[in-house]
């Protein structure tokens, strides 16, 4: 099995300790998160596309490339809001850019400091990012710095698994729409796959679709 370096052993170990969880990772043993790409351009497009559908998405984000010329820090900081507007993106999501390329210029948000932060203390700093909620800079440590050790309990894609999978763990959802007490159940069932609950996640997301969760 390739993927991370702690994949591998994350699996075994999940499996000797929770046979469900073991039957999950057996059905998908082939599949794992591959790291993404540039820090900042991974977040740019998280807030791009952000409430519209994926092609959608692209299509602004080619325009945006385009405006830009370059995207880094240096060069989106220093473009007008009316100009990133003008590439299609709305002037909230134009505002969430600038401010996420300032922080990252001005080293408010550095990546060189990362690895030296734990996994609370660099969502922390992300979520104080104009338009970056908990969920994506959750998904942000498990796809792009493939973080070993993350529950995203506001994810619906892994409290439905959970429901499915542990029944017995999880209540009712009230009209469908898990509420905070299955939350608060999904994040006390998690500490069992301390500390690969990354792995637990990736492998709950499998179990739904046979087309891999991407980010």
């Amino acid at each position: 099995m390739s993927g991370p370096d702690y994949w591998a052993q994350a699996c075994d170990e999940l499996s000797l300790a929770d046979p469900v969880m073991g039957r999950l990772i057996s059905a998908r043993a082939d599949t794992h998160p591959v790291p993404r790409g540039d820090p900042f351009q991974t977040l740019a497009r998280s807030i791009v596309g952000q409430q519209i559908s994926v092609k959608a998405a692209q299509a602004v984000w080619d325009r945006f490339a385009r405006a830009a010329r370059e995207v880094s820090p240096e060069r989106v900081s220093r473009m007008r809001v009316g100009t990133l507007a003008g590439a299609g993106l709305s002037m909230r999501k134009a505002e969430y850019l600038k401010d996420l390329a300032q922080r990252f210029h001005s080293g408010a948000v550095d990546p060189a400091r990362w690895p030296a932060l734990a996994d609370e203390e660099l969502i922390a700093e992300l979520v104080e990012v104009r338009g970056i909620g908990r969920w994506t800079a959750e998904m942000f440590l498990i796809f792009n710095l493939l973080r070993p050790d993350i529950l995203p309990v506001d994810d619906l894609g892994v409290l439905r698994a959970l429901q499915q999978h542990y029944p017995a763990h999880l209540p009712d959802s009230p009209a469908g729409v898990p509420g905070r007490q299955v939350r608060l159940a999904a994040a006390a069932l998690g500490e069992r796959w301390r500390p690969w609950r990354t792995v637990a996640t990736w492998y709950l997301w499998r179990s739904l679709e046979a087309v891999p969760v991407d980010y």
